[in-house]
């Protein structure tokens, strides 16, 4: 593209024509992430199953666990009730017969008393004497009262308390023949040898039935003692066993998790890490409780699928390699194209435009006026095709035959891209004020003809009762920078903006604004190249910031056009570009 024609012309409406779709949408929506239809995998055939594969995880662990249940309550309800055994014998001899054997010596004692008291009493008559054999009586009966309470209830006791109400009867005996006379007397007088004889018989056969008494008492104990030390045996013997029940069962238990689960699931590990690492055809049965056999069917149908993708993914890349070296090929031929279009074409149509300007000056004056008009349209129709040529060759060489530099200076790209148009601004009045512009990764070629075409653009479709101005500046957006060329020039309705950017389109006739309308759709292509995204502003998305006020149309000073464009502050390698910071603005007449 010339300097001197930017060849920036709007695209020409044509009712004809239906209205393009969004793909050449000047402020391009979010990026859409493909998607396809969701995968599905077949179902697994499950093998039938055979051995423990019949059995699932939950069906022996619920067994098991009922098992287990089952076994560690009767031992604990064995060693429980060994226990209270154990304690209730315990509680005989210590709480009953040993208590009982002790009464028994009081009981001995207090007829010992009583006898001795009251013979005291008849000798001396004394008070005291009578309230220590009364003391006696009363204890005896207490005793006795004490060993009956104490024994009831107790095995064998039958006989004990037999021998005790004999003994009590032997002593009630005593002390009517005897005591209670002498103690219902005065006292004082002596024993007649009759009475003392008998009475000492009396006593004698009540004291000889403590023997048999505390002989039954001490028999009662020693069968106590032996149930209690048969009760702490077996309390041992089932405590032992339930804590032997219990070191079986964590061992069961063990034995059945790494039967059921850890050792299957190692297996299978092992075996989907060889398949992980290459051998695709390494088996996956693991013997193991039904969920382990499913799990390592399906696993074996995933790597089946797998494999088939990957099968279809060779073949997909093969294809894809095929179509790789048919568009080689094909740029190729594009380039010689480009190289015979750039040569070989533009040499006809400068020798046509040479030779009708030779007719123009040989038989000018021969010729009327619609002669010399039919020599212009042709000179003019040489050029035009020249132009449209060159337009297009710098269109298909973006991206192609550019090298992006680390950081390119746009202040010197835009002072280039004005010193390009130097002719068409001194020729128009046009005023560009152009602001501190940073350093970006790019092309420098392509960046300078980026600037020449906007600018050039806006001069082009200048008002005519007032001269152009044109303002372009930057500002950081995040990891991007944003650039403004606003105008005071016609505007562009803000229903075109999808339209403009498109190859071939123009907003007016040829004969008012000339062109090939490549000069946007080339300006699009460029920042894309670089990584940014151009747009026509609007009054919603114009920046603010600079002088002027944005319309609807976009632009400033109420009338214009404002085009925005985004540059990346990185390069493709991640390193910024350096900017230096300034804030003074350069104005360009």
């Amino acid at each position: 593209m010339s300097p001197a024609d930017p060849d920036l012309d709007r695209p020409d409406p044509d009712p004809d024509r239906p209205e393009p779709g969004r793909e050449g949408s000047a402020v391009p929506g979010p990026p859409r992430r493909a998607s396809g239809p969701a995968v599905v995998l077949p179902a697994a055939d499950i093998p039938e199953a055979h051995g423990m594969s019949r059995i699932r995880l939950v069906q022996i662990y619920r067994i098991g666990s009922i098992v287990l249940g089952l076994l560690l309550l009767i031992a604990f309800a064995q060693t429980g009730l060994a226990q209270y055994e154990n304690a209730r014998a315990r509680d005989v001899l210590i709480d009953q017969v040993d208590p009982a054997a002790l009464e028994q010596f009081r009981l001995s004692a207090a007829v010992g008393a009583q006898d001795a008291a009251i013979r005291e009493y008849a000798l001396d008559g004394g008070p005291d004497r009578l309230a220590e054999y009364r003391a006696a009586v009363g204890q005896e009966a207490a005793s006795a009262a004490r060993m009956r309470r104490l024994l009831d209830g107790v095995s064998g006791s039958e006989n004990v308390l037999r021998l005790l109400d004999r003994a009590t009867a032997d002593t009630r005996g005593w002390r009517t023949s005897f005591a209670d006379r002498v103690a219902a007397g005065p006292g004082g007088e002596g024993l007649q040898p009759e009475a003392s004889r008998e009475a000492r018989r009396l006593l004698n056969q009540a004291r000889g039935d403590m023997t048999p008494l505390q002989t039954g008492l001490t028999g009662l104990h020693d069968r106590a003692a032996d149930t209690l030390r048969s009760r702490a045996r077996t309390a041992t013997w089932s405590t032992a066993a339930a804590l032997a029940l219990v070191v079986l069962a964590a061992l069961a238990l063990a034995v059945l998790i790494r039967r059921t689960v850890l050792t299957p699931v190692s297996t299978l590990t092992g075996r989907v890490r060889a398949v992980a690492q290459g051998d695709f055809e390494h088996p996956l049965d693991v013997p193991g409780p039904s969920e382990i056999n499913e799990l390592a069917v399906i696993i074996d149908a995933m790597r089946d699928r797998i494999i088939e993708e990957w099968l279809a993914t060779v073949e997909q890349t093969r294809r894809l390699d095929e179509q790789a070296e048919e568009l080689r090929r094909s740029n190729a031929e594009l380039e010689q194209f480009a190289y015979v279009a750039s040569h070989d074409l533009q040499e006809p149509l400068r020798k046509v435009a040479s030779f009708c300007q030779m007719l123009e000056r040989r038989y000018g004056d021969r010729l009327d006026d619609r002669g010399r008009q039919y020599i212009e349209f042709a000179v003019d129709g040489a050029k035009r095709m020249q132009s449209l040529i060159n337009d297009l060759l710098s269109f298909s060489r973006v991206g192609r035959l550019a090298e992006l530099a680390d950081s390119v200076d746009l202040n010197d790209a835009a002072r280039q891209a004005l010193d390009n148009l130097a002719a068409l601004r001194e020729e128009t009045g046009a005023q560009v004020d152009v602001g501190d512009l940073p350093s970006v990764p790019g092309d420098r070629t392509q960046l300078v003809q980026l600037f020449q075409n906007l600018v050039g653009n806006a001069i082009k479709f200048r008002r005519a009762d007032e001269p152009p101005r044109i303002t372009v500046d930057a500002r950081r957006a995040g990891d991007e920078w944003e650039f403004r060329c606003a105008d005071n020039g016609i505007g562009i309705e803000p229903r075109h903006a999808d339209r403009i950017f498109l190859i071939f389109q123009r907003l007016h006739p040829r004969d008012e604004y000339t062109g090939t309308g490549i000069g946007l759709a080339l300006c699009k292509k460029i920042v894309e190249y670089h990584g940014g995204r151009i747009w026509l502003a609007t009054a919603s998305t114009a920046s603010t910031g600079s002088t002027g006020s944005t319309s609807d149309t976009g632009g400033t000073t109420g009338v214009g056009t404002t085009f925005q464009w985004t540059l990346p502050t990185r390069n493709r390698a991640g390193i910024p570009a350096p900017f230096t910071d300034a804030t003074t603005t350069r104005d360009t007449p």
